[in-house]
C-alpha cells in the first residue's frame, strides 16, 4: 500500500488527512468517500516514521490476531446465497440474512461488511476483495466470473461444490498425517523427559569420574544444559520468529516469493503444491471456459487464485502468449509444468473445437494425481519418520552408554 496526503476543503479551511491505497485513482475515489468536503488534491507522500511504526504494528496485530472463516461454514453459507440468489433475492438481502443466522463471528463480521457495501453500490467481487484472507481467492474469483456471466447463483453452485473438494481433499491429508504426527509427537515427548530427568542423572555420574566423553554424549549434554537453563527463552524465541516470519510472508511479496520458491524444493511438500495448484487451476479454468468466457480473460481469473507465487509466474505466461495470437498448448508447454500427453490433449481440443471438455477431463486427471499424492501420504512420509526416530534413539543409546561402556573397559583393564 502506498502512502498518499489528501487536500479537503471543510468549514472554509483546507485540512490534510493521510490514507492508504494501491494507487492515486483509488486514492482519489477513497478519499470521496471517507471525506467530507471538497477534494483539492491526493498526492502521493513520503510516509512519516511514527506512521511507518502504527502500520507496521496494525499489520502485526492483525497477523496475530486475524483468522479465515471456518471452511464448513463457509461452504454452508456459499450454498443458501446461491439457494436464495436462484430464488431471485437481491444480494444485499441475502449477506445480511446468513450474517444474521450464521453462528460463526468471522463469517458474520465479513457478510455484514459485504452487505454494507453492495448497499453503497459496490460490486460484491469487488467488496470481497477487502477479504481476499477471509475469503479466499477461488471464492472472489468464481463470483468474478457469475457476474462477467450474468450466472451468479450458477457460479456460486460451482464454489460451494469446489469448496467441499477441496475440503475433502484437506480432510484426507489430515487423516493421512494423523498417524506419523502422533507419532512424533509422542517421541518429542519422551525425548523432552529423557532430557529433563534421566541425562541429568548420568551427568552427575559422568562428572564424578571425570571420564573422557564421546561426541554424542556432549551433544545430549549441551541440550540438557540449554533445555533446563534456557528452556523458557528457546520457546519465547521460537514464538517471536513465527510472529516474525507470518508477518513478512503476509506483508513482503519478495520474501513470500522466495518462501514459496523453496517451499517447492522440497520434496514430497513440492508436489503437493504442484499438483494442488494445478488442480484448482484446470478445474477454474474448465468452468470459465465452459461458461463462454474467453480464453485469455479465464486465464487471468484462473491465475488470480493461484496462492503459489513461482507457479503463478510461470503461468501468467500463458496469457500473455495467447494475446500475441499463440495457441493455448504452446503457451502450457512454455511453462514446463505440464506432460506432453497434457499437452496433446489440449492441442487436440482446440483443433476440433471441444477445448471445454477437453480441459474438464485435464482438471479430472490432475484431481486423479492430487488425490494419489494425498492417499499415499502416510506410506511417502514413514521413511523420513523412521530416520527421525532412529536418529533420536541413536542419538540417547550412543550418549548414554558409550561412556558406560569405556568406563567398564576401564575397569576391567585395571582388574
Amino acid at each position: 500500500m502506498t502512502y498518499f496526503v489528501a487536500t479537503v476543503l471543510t468549514k472554509g479551511r483546507k485540512e490534510q488527512f493521510p490514507l492508504y491505497a494501491n494507487d492515486r485513482k483509488e486514492a482519489n475515489n477513497y478519499a470521496k468517500l471517507k471525506f467530507s468536503g471538497i477534494i483539492i488534491k491526493v498526492v502521493e507522500a513520503e510516509e512519516p516514521l511514527d506512521a511507518k511504526f502504527i502500520r507496521f504494528k496494525t499489520n502485526l496485530m492483525q497477523n496475530i490476531r486475524k483468522r479465515k472463516i471456518k471452511p464448513d461454514a463457509l461452504i454452508a453459507a456459499i450454498r443458501q446465497l446461491a439457494v436464495m440468489t436462484n430464488a431471485g433475492i437481491s444480494i444485499y438481502d441475502s449477506l445480511n440474512e446468513i450474517a444474521s443466522s450464521t453462528e460463526d463471528e468471522n463469517l458474520k463480521f465479513v457478510f455484514s461488511k459485504l452487505a454494507d457495501d453492495i448497499n453503497s453500490g459496490h460490486a460484491l467481487s469487488t467488496s470481497m476483495e477487502n477479504f481476499r484472507f477471509e475469503l479466499g481467492n477461488l471464492t472472489i474469483a468464481m463470483v468474478q466470473l457469475g457476474e462477467k456471466t450474468g450466472n451468479l447463483d450458477e457460479s456460486l453452485y460451482s464454489l460451494a461444490n469446489m469448496l467441499e473438494e477441496i475440503r475433502a481433499n484437506y480432510i484426507k491429508f489430515k487423516k493421512a498425517m494423523a498417524y506419523p504426527r502422533n507419532v512424533m509427537i509422542a517421541m518429542a515427548i519422551a525425548f523432552t523427559i529423557l532430557i529433563s530427568y534421566v541425562v541429568p542423572q548420568f551427568k552427575t555420574i559422568f562428572e564424578e569420574l571425570g571420564a573422557n566423553l564421546p561426541m554424542p554424549t556432549l551433544i545430549l549434554l549441551k541440550l540438557e544444559y540449554i533445555f533446563n537453563n534456557f528452556g523458557p527463552y528457546v520457546l519465547a524465541a521460537i514464538f517471536i520468529f513465527v510472529v516474525v516470519f507470518k508477518y513478512f510472508v503476509n506483508n513482503s511479496q519478495k520474501f513470500r516469493y522466495g518462501w514459496h520458491k523453496f517451499l517447492l524444493k522440497i520434496y514430497l511438500i513440492k508436489n503437493i503444491i504442484k499438483f494442488a495448484t494445478l488442480s484448482r487451476f484446470t478445474l477454474v479454468f474448465s468452468e470459465l471456459v465452459r461458461a463462454g468466457i474467453p480464453i485469455a480473460e479465464a486465464l487471468d481469473t484462473s491465475t488470480s487464485m493461484i496462492d503459489s507465487l513461482p507457479l503463478k509466474r510461470k503461468l501468467m505466461t500463458v496469457r500473455a502468449t495467447v494475446e500475441k495470437g499463440g495457441t493455448l498448448n504452446q503457451g502450457l508447454k512454455e511453462t514446463e509444468l505440464f506432460e506432453n500427453m497434457i499437452i496433446q490433449m489440449i492441442s487436440a481440443g482446440e483443433d476440433s473445437g471441444a477445448l471445454d471438455a477437453m480441459v474438464s477431463k485435464v482438471a479430472d486427471y490432475y484431481k486423479m494425481r492430487f488425490d494419489a499424492i494425498i492417499e499415499g501420504l502416510a506410506e511417502a512420509i514413514e521413511p523420513i519418520m523412521l530416520l527421525i526416530i532412529a536418529s533420536m534413539v541413536l542419538l540417547l543409546a550412543l550418549g548414554i552408554f558409550l561412556p558406560m561402556w569405556d568406563m567398564g573397559n576401564a575397569v576391567q583393564g585395571r582388574g
